[in-house]
């Protein structure tokens, strides 16, 4: 596929290297959970609205097995997701704002595991490999799936965390080139452990190496390894309570970075060697989820279980920055908001202002440089949880709530909702932007939603 990069996506490009932040791959290119530098930053312009059942700005729909919550990634032509199968017809799936923490009842069901190839220009499924099968080593929740962690790849590889079942590497066409068995990941809640909730960190690449997390219950840790072999290049323990967070890179050669996310131990670690950079002590909530977002010389972190603080952390950091009482800053952190944090949701970084959107849907803006708090507003007013992360792209962005209903919202210093459309399913995962096209992974589909006024229904096979 040839790819061409607009003018205004160049200067996009150009600005972010000398800032220190990552940049956009390119147009074609959403290599991991949440994007490149997970902050939610697409190409291109797609539509403020649509009507699945019309196939109005519904560029196609495919039916894709199984039940899964890890999102669509890209690169160029091709999309790649993960899902979980079994003999079960409808697997429970209960969504909403609720305070269960029941386990789902199909730990003795076998079950396979697939990654899954599709055509970006129609949907069509190009391969799809086997990764694992076998009864799952932990229970899920009941909201939760036994694929909840999302692919990324480099265009070459594709590399899969399935916590329990294994990491695996796949080359562009399916072929498998190495795998790694880590024993039982139980990421259940540390205060009841026999409440398993499934594993959902994502691994990263960058360069020649992977990154996976693995904060769980027992023998936690944060490792590296060579992306052509597999080979561990450094791995150290985390003695964190279980969370749900992919890490973050930042910065290139003896600057870079492994960001993590976490409770007990929040930090960051060296990308050549593992060591230890800095760290922050039980700064929020106790079950991290959202992935740490980077730009222009700074991480946002965020983590709202209980408490939903959101800190913004220097580049240089060093040692225990821990905030002391009162304190809304010091040597390592620019600033801190005791509120406006995200639970389920990573934040959006877009022109200067960090867009923090938590499960009950409220929406909380604040000026990335100063944490001046810009806005605060709801969504909706229906009760509707929020899963999936939001995304932005040409001025806008896109909120999906459980139930598959997409709030838009302009970007800027004012609120300002454009409409809401519906996606007709159940939605959590995150969506992945290509060249001006959303790509949402709903409960039983793959949709491409964009500029146009035709759809394909593409073939899937069951």
């Amino acid at each position: 596929m040839n790819i061409r990069l607009s003018a205004g996506l160049l200067s996009v490009i150009g600005a972010a290297l000398l800032a220190g932040a990552p940049a956009l791959a390119d147009a074609a290119h959403w290599p991991s959970y949440h994007g490149t530098g997970a902050r939610g930053v697409g190409a291109g312009s797609p539509p403020t609205s649509w009507d699945i059942e019309a196939g109005t700005n519904v560029l196609w729909r495919t039916a894709v097995p199984g039940l899964a919550h890890a999102s669509p990634i890209i690169w160029d032509d091709r999309i790649y997701l993960v899902t979980a199968t079994s003999a079960e017809d409808s697997p429970e799936l209960k969504v909403g704002l609720y305070g269960d923490i029941t386990t789902a009842k199909d730990q003795e069901i076998v079950h396979t595991w697939w990654l899954l190839a599709y055509d970006r220009s129609n949907g069509q499924e190009v391969w799809r490999k086997q990764l694992h099968q076998g009864t799952p080593a932990i229970k899920r929740h009941i909201k939760a799936t036994h694929a909840n962690s999302t692919p990324a790849t480099d265009g070459e590889h594709v590399v899969v965390f399935l916590g329990s079942e294994g990491l695996h590497c796949f080359d562009k066409d399916g072929k498998l080139l190495w795998r790694k068995d880590f024993g039982t990941l139980d990421a259940g809640y540390y205060m009841i452990p026999p409440a398993q909730w499934g594993f959902a960190s994502s691994p990263i690449i960058h360069g020649d190496k992977v990154i996976a997390l693995a904060d769980v219950q027992k023998n936690g840790f944060v490792a590296a390894f060579d992306l052509a072999t597999g080979r561990e290049l450094w791995k150290v323990e985390r003695d964190d309570v279980p969370s749900w967070a992919t890490p973050t890179v930042v910065g290139e050669g003896a600057e870079a970075q492994v960001i993590v996310n976490g409770y007990q131990h929040t930090g960051g670690y060296d990308l050549a060697t593992g060591a230890e950079r800095w760290r922050m002590n039980k700064y929020g909530g106790d079950v991290a989820v959202p992935r740490p977002v980077v730009g222009d010389g700074v991480f946002y972190l965020t983590n709202g279980h209980g408490r939903s603080p959101v800190f913004a952390v220097r580049n240089g950091a060093k040692g225990d920055i821990s905030l002391a009482d009162e304190a809304s800053s010091n040597a390592g952190v620019a600033w801190s908001s005791p509120k406006g944090g995200a639970y389920m949701q990573t934040p959006i970084l877009l022109d200067g202002r960090l867009y923090v959107c938590n499960d009950d849907g409220k929406l909380t803006v604040f000026d990335a440089a100063s944490g001046e708090q810009i806005y605060k507003a709801r969504l909706t007013t229906t009760g509707d949880g929020f899963t999936s992360s939001g995304v932005t792209a040409g001025g806008h962005l896109y909120y999906a709530s459980e139930n598959g209903d997409v709030h838009v919202v302009k970007a800027g210093p004012t609120f300002e909702l454009v409409g809401v459309h519906a996606l007709g399913e159940i939605t959590m995962a995150t969506p992945a932007i290509a060249e001006g096209t959303l790509y949402y992974r709903t409960r039983d589909h793959l949709v491409a939603i964009g500029n146009s006024g035709a759809r394909t229904e593409a073939a899937s096979a069951e």
